[in-house]
């Protein structure tokens, strides 16, 4: 293999922990570009290795960009059949009957035609197990329904500030919520626990936190920590977003008639209404505005729909209750608020002392913040995440997380006094319906001074919310 880096993703050990419980015979590992699946991937298979799992039992395939593999018919069982003909020296059953381990990696599968009857053909008809690593949401969704059952997911966001901190040498402790389920997050102990801490770590979880805002959690930023941000800013946007619109602007039935310059423009306007739920009819205003073309707001929800599948954003839904769909549009949360700054060359700070300085700036930063609790909150596997639009019922609340049948209320409020009535009416107004089924709710702030009196509520700041994962 390749020398592979000695920093490691939380990303091998959630692998390895789904293989041993084999809650599935395939493990689908789901993130945007450059996040780092690749390299957990060929950590997994070195650390199988050093365990003493024979070579001859481990078959990889970088299954990106290969013309001969989609040109192949059924490529994935043809790939098997070689392998078991001639590496593995007997069926896969074979093996397994001697009890002898066999693991399967594909990379990027989903560029692959008809990846997922394969795969489905493949897991049911044999007993071993595959890992397949994911960026396009659209391509995987052409094909989840054939793998129902099969398949246990891991959300790959990117970096936390756990891992950020091993990038620099620092200790900033394990993730607070372990990979074996949601049932804490419907718990207020557990949140207060969060927070005290996140107290505890003090120092090192504000050092992480500020390279976390100073140049967001892509790998490769902090990897090359010694690299001026405008160049890792031009590698992001040429590996990351122009990847996206080139490459993947083509998939999909109606892939011929996307227009290249309407998604760079889309993904423009995502970045510049961060944190917000805009209307498409809005943006496609604006879009006509920008192109001088016609633009409506069904073409506008479509390419930000794609965008969403691509992984580049969170769509964050308005919530749903008892089959009742709320009006409004889609919270935007960007995967990295790093891809922002890269692409509008534009840097908002978040954190308390730039922003005393930059107070015009107090209210994008807000927006940036309720950006990253979104994209934080949204690679929790299994979690359901929505918000609430204001209407004359309901204050706006910006987050509702739904565990089981609980839901908590999360508002974001990046300040460093939070009002008891102004700044909690949303979450206070969504506790009091029975409806709702809410125990508590939290608010996530600036510092850890702010606080709320209500007993009822969590306050803990944003850098000890990213301590989740």
């Amino acid at each position: 293999m390749p020398p592979l880096p000695t920093t490691r993703r939380h990303l091998a050990p959630a692998i390895h922990q789904r293989l041993k419980t084999r809650l599935a015979p395939a493990v689908l590992v789901r993130g945007p570009r450059q996040i780092g699946k690749t390299t957990a991937q060929l950590q997994v298979i070195q650390d199988l290795l050093k365990d003493g799992v024979d070579p001859r039992g481990l078959f990889r395939v970088q299954c990106d960009d290969l013309s001969t593999l989609r040109n192949l018919e059924e490529s994935i069982l043809r790939l098997v059949d070689w392998f078991e003909g001639s590496i593995l020296g007997e069926t896969l059953n074979d093996a397994a009957a001697r009890g002898r381990p066999t693991f399967i990696f594909l990379d990027e599968a989903q560029n692959l035609p008809d990846w997922a009857p394969q795969l489905k053909s493949l897991v049911d008809s044999s007993r071993t197990q595959v890992v397949v690593t994911d960026s396009s949401a659209l391509r995987l969704e052409m094909g989840r329904d054939s793998l129902a059952g099969r398949i246990t997911t891991i959300e790959a966001g990117s970096l936390s500030l756990t891992e950020i901190g091993q990038f620099h040498g620092l200790d900033v402790g394990a993730p607070f919520l372990n990979d074996n389920g949601l049932e804490p997050l419907s718990k207020p102990e557990f949140w207060r626990e969060l927070r005290e801490y996140g107290i505890a770590l003090g120092p090192s979880r504000n050092q992480a936190f500020e390279w976390f805002l100073e140049r967001g959690g892509y790998p490769l930023v902090h990897q090359k920590a010694e690299v001026a941000w405008a160049q890792l800013a031009d590698q992001l946007n040429e590996t990351v977003i122009r990847r996206v619109i080139l490459h993947d602007l083509r998939v999909g039935e109606r892939g011929r008639k996307r227009d290249a310059a309407l998604l760079e423009n889309v993904f423009r306007m995502a970045c510049l209404y961060v944190g917000q739920a805009p209307l498409a009819a809005s943006l496609a205003r604006e879009a006509q505005r920008v192109l001088g073309a016609n633009v409506g707001p069904q073409r506008i929800s479509h390419y930000l729909q794609f965008l969403g599948d691509t992984l580049l954003l969170r769509l964050v839904q308005p919530l749903e209750i008892r089959l009742k769909r709320r009006r409004g549009s889609a919270k935007i949360c960007l995967a990295d608020h790093g891809l922002r700054a890269s692409w509008l060359q534009e840097i908002v700070p978040i954190a308390p002392a730039p922003l005393q300085q930059q107070p015009h700036l107090s209210a994008m930063a807000g927006h940036i913040a309720e950006s990253v609790v979104g994209a934080t909150l949204a690679t929790i596997s299994g979690l359901d995440l929505a918000h609430i639009p204001a209407s004359a019922e309901q204050p706006e609340v910006d987050f509702v997380l739904t565990v089981g049948t609980r839901r908590i209320p999360l508002e974001v409020k990046n300040q460093r006094r939070i009002d008891p009535l102004r700044d909690t009416e949303g979450i206070r107004t969504f506790l009091e319906k029975a409806v709702n089924d809410a125990p508590f709710g939290i608010v996530v702030t600036l510092t850890d001074e702010a606080s709320v009196a209500d007993p009822r509520i969590v306050t803990l700041p944003l850098s000890s919310l990213m301590l989740l994962r």
